[in-house]
């Protein structure tokens, strides 16, 4: 394999964006692979999914959500932790940003670390980073499940927690009226997964079972295009647990003939290379995912605390 870039860090061209309307008052933004954030109309206000990297790059999204409704940001759900998903949210206004509890916690844990990690990792989706007040603070948290009442004929959004994933504290807005979910980093639609903090063994089972049981109609992840139709969204569920299935195969067969970290990564690269190798940011993610998954299969139980400096090791490890 040639040598490649930092992470993410030559990737400085700009993603064209798709404003999509899924159903009445239901929007999702997707970015060539770069990551998805939605939003949903209640009767008088507006429900957000996910907050972008910076205040600046979510005020690019709030600008056309507004060309389709001008009523207040009431809600603000984080799917997970991640810097880029949240470090945006003080451009929203929201009365209210909902987490789950566990995302309290690894936020407390290690918000800061992973805000220096990902900026380091992926300067382009930074932008105006200087525009960051600070770390992103849920104000109600919940363990299982919350239903958030859209008023008049919209029905309900449920907030549903299936298990320990992408993080440990991933969820999902489900919206049974028009049986849209928005997935986050649980599904990528052809885009490769970042692993790093995940729980491989429950995610590929079932965490994304419980996802499946759904019975979707449509379903936006946390990359990559809508998934439409029960044909797309089984296919986008099935992809993410395969890309997992792979990794745990290859990187276990390895460890059980006394092998190394390196040889794992080299292993698992050319097992997913041809089906996945042309997906936005495969390279980019599996130095850190094989890592987690070799971590995992040794009894690691929870994800080592990345750092900037922890990215540059493994980095220089496993992919130069």
């Amino acid at each position: 394999m040639a040598t490649t870039s930092f992470a993410s860090s030559a990737d400085l061209g700009e993603k064209e964006q798709t404003l999509e309307v899924l159903a009445d008052g239901v929007y999702a933004l997707t970015a060539e692979g770069d990551p998805n954030i939605g939003a949903i109309e209640g009767e008088d206000f507006v429900v957000c999914f996910e907050a972008l990297a910076t205040p600046v790059a979510a005020q690019s999204w709030l600008t056309k959500l507004r060309e389709h409704t001008d009523k207040p940001v009431r809600y603000l759900v984080l799917s997970h932790y991640h810097a880029v998903r949240v470090l945006g949210a003080s451009a929203f206004d929201a009365e209210t940003i909902i987490a789950h509890d566990n995302t309290l916690a690894l936020i407390h844990e290690r918000g800061k670390q992973d805000w220096e990690s990902e900026f380091g990792r992926m300067p382009r989706l930074a932008k105006g980073a200087d525009s960051v007040p600070g770390l992103t603070w849920p104000t109600m948290t919940f363990s299982d499940a919350l239903s958030i009442d859209l008023g008049g004929d919209r029905g309900t959004l449920e907030l549903q927690y299936h298990g320990r994933g992408h993080t440990e504290g991933d969820i999902v807005a489900w919206l049974p009226k028009h049986r849209i979910l928005f997935a986050g980093d649980l599904v990528e639609a052809q885009a490769a997964l970042y692993t790093g903090d995940a729980f491989h063994r429950d995610w590929s089972t079932g965490t994304l079972d419980g996802l499946a049981a759904l019975n979707a109609e449509a379903l936006v992840g946390g990359r990559g295009a809508v998934s439409r139709g029960r044909a797309g969204v089984d296919a986008a569920i099935g992809q993410t647990r395969h890309f997992i299935e792979v990794m745990l195969r290859e990187v276990a067969a390895v460890q059980q003939r006394g092998g190394t970290l390196k040889e794992a990564f080299e292993a698992t690269h050319a097992a997913l290379h041809e089906q996945y190798g042309h997906w936005p940011i495969f390279e980019h993610c599996l130095p850190f995912d094989v890592s987690r998954v070799w971590d995992e299969l040794s009894g690691i139980e929870r994800p080592v605390i990345w750092t900037a400096e922890r990215d540059r090791e493994v980095w220089n490890q496993l992919q130069d």
